[in-house]
Order: C-alpha cells, then structure tokens, then sequence
C-alpha cells in the first residue's frame, strides 16, 4: 500500500529521534568507560618504560592504577622547561594534556608533560623521568615514552607504539627485544651536546659500544627514520627542562 508523503516524512522523523537519542544514550553509557580504558592504557605505556611488560601484564587494572598512583608524580613544562599549571584561565595537569593535539601546534605553544618515577616508599627520591613522543611512522602516526635516569642522559627505558605500521617490519617497534635496545644509552656526546639516540639502517650488528646508536629493524628504514625524528624532536622539545635538572642535580653534588 502506498503511503502518503506525510506518513513518510513523519516516520523518517521519529525514527531519526529515536536513533539519535539512542547513540546519544549509548554515548553517555559508554563515554567515561572509554576514558578510563585510554587512561589506564596511557599508565600502562607510561610504566612501560620503567618495568618490565611482563609485570605490567600480570597487574589487574585496579592494580596498575595503584602502583601509578603511588610511584608517579607529574607536572607540565613548556617550551622554555618552566612549569605550567594553567593556560588561558583553565587548570592545567599532564593527564589533560592531549600530546597528539598539541603535535599540530607550534612548539613554543605546545605543553610538554613530565612523569616523575619515585623509589619505593620513598616521594621525596626521585628514581627517573619520563617524557612523551610523537611523531610519524611509514603509514601512521607513532608515539611512546622515554625514561631518563637523574642523571638526565642515561635511558633507563623506552616504549613505543603506532597506529599503523607494516606488521613484521615497522611494527616491530613495539616488540620489547627492539626497545631494549635502547637502555644504556646515553642522549649527550661528549661534547654535550643532545644528540639523542639514533636506529641504525639494517639489522644485525653489534652497536654495544656505540653510546648513541642501536641496531636497525630489516625492511622498516622509513620507520626507524620516523622513531629518529621523533626521538630527536621531542628531547630537543624539553632540551630546557632536561638541562634545568641536570644543573639541580650538580648543584644538590657539591
């Protein structure tokens, strides 16, 4: 039976309301459990350069959440390495600062988080400091976190992560044997000047006694290439905040 433009109208109207109050509801349902998902994530990347996967692995979420809570303090620097607690009237905290927007931003406009890794039982000692990359892989974008050890030249840590790498090649950046190959080494040279830590093209030698330099990933140039910039960029970003704790902690020697 034929129905009248109306009828169709109407119908489509109501169906309309209908499915848009239901994503809506759905939205709101599901909204804070995808929040809490991304920021459990976030801690679990954040801790990733610090403990083993492993370890990370066998924690429930609430469990993660704990340690995070009691080993990790943060603060926000800008370009300059001084600390920001509020930009344009609104409070400012390293959990509300979205490091893939602020990548589309001028650097000198950007916030940079820190996450300050203390010792067991301990607030007051502070064991490394880890700080956010982003950058661009072969396909996608890539990101992670690097520790660095008080002396703010040892990597204590590194993981890294992507959104679309070829599987088996550059997608091996985030296999723990290709991330190890970075603890030890050291982002200044002798000169101290920040050169920060460089993959290698090709795979298979031996960079053990090359501070700056770790082995390379076979078939994934362009890839190792993105995790360098990146490296590179985002030591530079907080170049100013790395020197002003390396000079507190000669200062703190004498």
């Amino acid at each position: 039976m034929q129905q009248s433009n109306t009828y169709i109208i109407t119908f489509s109207v109501i169906l309309t309301v209908i499915l848009g109050l239901l994503l809506s509801g759905t939205s709101q349902v599901l909204g804070p459990m995808q929040k809490e998902a991304i920021a459990l994530d976030n801690k679990k990347q954040i801790l990733g350069a610090l403990i083993s996967g492993d370890e990370i692995a066998a924690m429930s979420p609430k469990e993660v959440n704990a340690y995070y809570e009691s080993r990790v303090s943060t603060v926000v620097v800008d370009i300059n390495g001084k600390e920001v607690t509020e930009q344009d009237g609104v409070a400012v905290t390293a959990e509300t600062v979205d490091v893939a927007k602020n990548y589309k931003k001028p650097k000198e406009e950007r916030l940079f988080p820190v996450y300050i890794y203390h010792a067991e039982g301990n607030p007051d000692d502070v064991a490394n400091y880890v700080l956010p990359l982003y950058g661009a892989g072969l396909w996608n974008a890539i990101w992670g976190y690097i520790a660095l050890d008080t002396d703010m030249n040892t990597v204590g840590g590194i993981t890294l992560a992507h959104a679309g790498e070829t599987p088996g090649l550059g997608a091996r950046i985030t296999d723990s044997e290709v991330q190890s190959r970075y603890v030890g080494k050291t982002i200044y040279d002798e000169s101290g000047k920040l050169v920060a830590v460089e993959m290698q093209k090709g795979e298979g030698i031996d960079y053990s006694n090359s501070p700056h330099k770790v082995d390379g990933m076979s078939g994934a140039t362009i890839t190792g290439k993105g995790v360098n910039n990146m490296l590179y960029n985002y030591l530079n970003y907080y170049q100013a905040y790395i020197e002003s704790k390396k000079s507190s902690t000669a200062v703190a020697a004498l």
